[in-house]
């Protein structure tokens, strides 16, 4: 998974290579918030309110984003992958 670093500002006319990844499905967190929007009702509900409150959709899926990889990064932890990844070193 990439990293989710905030973007940097760009000036009129910019295109934001990151965005432009994220839009052709490159990057699986969106790809994942996308299913969650349409399919999730947990989601859905969320999305509804966070929108009531006045949140662009892009804002609404950047903090879903971050709650995805956290919610990815707590399974990881669970399952003791983390923990195993890279352990084949060269020390071994």
């Amino acid at each position: 998974m990439s990293g989710n670093a905030p973007a940097l500002a760009l000036g009129s006319g910019e295109e934001d290579e990151r965005g432009q990844a994220a839009a052709q499905g490159g990057d699986p967190l969106y790809t994942i918030v996308l299913v969650r929007m349409r399919h999730d009702q947990r989601t859905r509900d969320y999305v509804a309110r966070r929108t009531t409150e006045g949140m662009s959709t892009k804002d609404i899926m950047r903090c879903l984003k971050r709650f995805v990889a956290r919610e990815v990064y707590r399974h990881l932890r669970s399952t003791d992958i983390l923990n195993t990844v890279g352990s084949g070193g060269a020390g071994s």
